[in-house]
């Protein structure tokens, strides 16, 4: 067996997010981060309802944090030869499609939040029949939505002509943002490895969750055909090996999406825990164990990890809510009522819910999630007056973020049980405002650990358990604990408050607003109009409901 240094055995983990992308190294036998570098990703809007990425610039910015880390690792004098693996986290749904001989992106990354699809999903709902479309969701987990990377697929392989040129010709590639990433990483067009991992492959409702492999029935649904699709493998096994740079010949041995790597960093590896990561969107997942639960009250249902290829898979109810963290880039950049997303704390505490400028407000800027899963949605502030002050609106968006998450628990509740305590992560976590105000609206503690990266620790691990250098077994974290202090009755006004704005919101979008293009108009080249992160948020136009300060009845 061979030496290592002071750390022991170092595993790395790539976490690409929908907002940056980060290269960290964890000591496997303490958990802790010794060195990281992280990197900012543009997203641009050609149209109403579009969210693109660029894909080079995606594997760039990984490549890039790969070597800066690597050579911080020599600064501290800590000898590279440590790093033993590493594990990949990345964003879900996001599509990209590429030519397997040159290795080029046939079309931008069509990210998560994109709409774009609106048209194909109501035409689906109208066309394959209710037996056809419940038969779907039972097989996937999944409801019929522009969420989901099928409707992306489908509309790439409909609109695109680079991309039926490659099909025909049989050098089309196809997948999430992991599989872009280890193809490109263990060789690209020389032998690169085309797979992705079961959570991963649970998100573009192309996945039997009880084969956990591409289902014949999902793909002729959709019209996708089966050969552009990576191979679907568990969430801790060697992938491939990195045949470029300074990580040369170490393998990639764990892959795991980002709201399920939280999960594992949070260390809810048992039926009923739960975790929340308020990060770009809010997500909460509930560990389910070997049960398949599907969920009558707006809940996905998806693979929380499989930790090997011959270890069982573990499930999870899941509540994504589509705007979270972005809410406070709009007002940053939309609105321009903030200077740093980071002065909201300061802001939001200056104020308070009694104050007669106190405000609802809806950000529902590409329809709503879980669980009301209504695409004609739109974002409200309701009860503003004379008195209503930037402080209010941000106090507003915060509470927001935690009305829909109090939705969600309420929701995982009636599919399974209460939730006893919240485990918190993810960007917005650090506000200490929101984690309070999420405990007070809950009803319940809410748990933030002290070491942030719980994402990013859960590639480790998983990666970590592959190699056997990550112990079994390790103490809990040290946290912050947020206690209730809002009164049940309180509680309740406030609800019933936030969901008569709730109720405002629906309803606004048409079928006008539901752009398709053709060819020319979808060219990978076509990067004009780009747009800050947040600033996107301009283009759908915000709806704003002026009234008298709303009192419940």
């Amino acid at each position: 067996m061979r030496e290592f240094g002071r750390f022991g055995p170092l595993i790395g983990a790539i976490d690409e997010g929908t907002s940056n992308v980060k290269f960290l190294v964890f000591a496997a036998n303490t958990s802790e981060v010794l060195t990281y570098h992280q990197i900012i990703l543009k997203r641009f809007s050609p149209r109403e309802g579009w969210v693109e990425q660029d894909a080079k610039e995606i594997l760039n910015a990984v490549l890039e944090c790969i070597e800066v880390t690597v050579d911080n690792l020599r600064k501290l004098d800590i000898n590279p030869e440590d790093v033993v693996g590493i594990g990949i986290t990345n964003q879900r749904e996001t599509t990209i499609i590429w030519n397997s001989v040159t290795g080029e992106p046939l079309y931008s990354a069509i990210v998560w939040l994109d709409v774009r699809t609106s048209k194909i999903v109501d035409d689906l709902l109208k066309t394959k029949g209710t037996q056809c479309v419940n038969a779907v969701v039972q097989c996937s987990g999944l409801p019929l939505s522009t969420y989901f990377s099928s409707v992306k697929l489908k509309w790439l392989l409909q609109n695109v002509t680079a991309v039926k040129e490659a099909v025909q010709l049989g050098e089309c590639l196809a997948g999430t943002v992991d599989s872009w990433l280890i193809w490109n990483l263990t060789g690209g067009s020389h032998g690169g490895i085309h797979a992705t991992d079961v959570t991963n492959a649970s998100r573009t409702q192309l996945m039997s969750l009880k084969s956990l492999q591409w289902d014949e029935g999902l793909l002729r649904f959709f019209d996708i055909p089966l050969q552009i699709l990576p191979k679907i493998k568990s969430s801790a096994e060697i992938y491939g090996y990195i045949s470029k740079g300074s990580l040369l010949g170490v393998p990639i041995a764990g892959c795991i999406g980002d709201q399920q790597a939280a999960l594992v960093g949070q260390g809810c590896m048992k039926f009923g825990q739960v975790k929340c990561t308020f990060g770009t969107g809010c997500f909460l997942l509930y560990n389910t164990g070997d049960s398949i639960v599907h969920s009558d009250s707006g809940l996905l249902t998806t693979v929380a990890y499989k930790l090997g290829p011959t270890a069982p898979p573990v499930y999870a109810l899941e509540g994504s809510v589509a705007i979270a963290g972005d809410t406070l880039q709009w007002l940053k950049n939309g609105l321009e009522i903030i200077n740093d997303v980071n002065d909201t704390e300061g802001q939001a505490a200056a104020v308070d819910d009694d104050d007669e400028g106190s405000i609802c407000f809806v950000p529902a800027f590409n329809g709503l999630y879980s669980p009301y899963w209504r695409k004609d949605a739109r974002g409200v502030m309701c009860g503003l007056s004379s008195r209503t002050r930037r402080e209010h609106v941000v106090r507003a968006a915060l509470e927001a973020v935690c009305q829909q998450t109090r939705a969600v628990a309420a929701a995982m509740e009636a599919s399974c049980a209460p939730l006893r305590r919240l485990l918190a992560d993810g960007g917005m976590s650090q506000n200490t405002v929101l984690m309070q105000m999420q405990a007070d609206l809950l009803g319940i503690p809410v748990i933030r650990p002290l070491m942030m990266e719980s994402t990013a620790l859960g590639a480790a691990i998983v990666a970590g358990r592959a190699l056997r250098v990550w112990p079994l077994t390790t103490p809990s974290p040290p946290a912050d604990t947020f206690i209730p202090a809002l009164a049940a009755e309180e509680r309740e006004i406030r609800r019933v408050r936030w969901e008569a704005a709730l109720a405002r919101s629906m309803g606004w979008a048409t079928d006008n607003n539901d752009a398709e293009c053709k060819d020319d108009d979808a060219s990978v080249d076509k990067t004009t109009n780009v747009l800050p992160s947040g600033l996107f948020f301009l283009a759908t136009a915000m709806l704003v409901v002026i009234a008298d300060k709303f009192k419940p009845m």
